[in-house]
């Protein structure tokens, strides 16, 4: 199955990152979940970069 997309492999996961780390200063930690939802809708991550993202970055409650 070929997943195609506007951003060269492995491309996204790295703008994700960016984009997350740049919200999470202008926003704060307190919206840190919200921000990496925000994310990982935007740049479309797959089900793998998804699991990632929210291993390394989402808020334990």
């Amino acid at each position: 199955m070929s997943s195609k997309s506007i951003y060269p492999p492995g491309d996204k996961i790295i703008k994700a990152i960016k984009e997350y780390s740049e919200e999470l200063e202008v926003k704060g930690v307190e919206k840190q979940n919200e921000i990496l939802q925000k994310v990982i809708l935007k740049y479309d991550l797959s089900p793998k970069e998804c699991v990632f993202m929210e291993k390394h970055f989402s808020s334990r409650e």
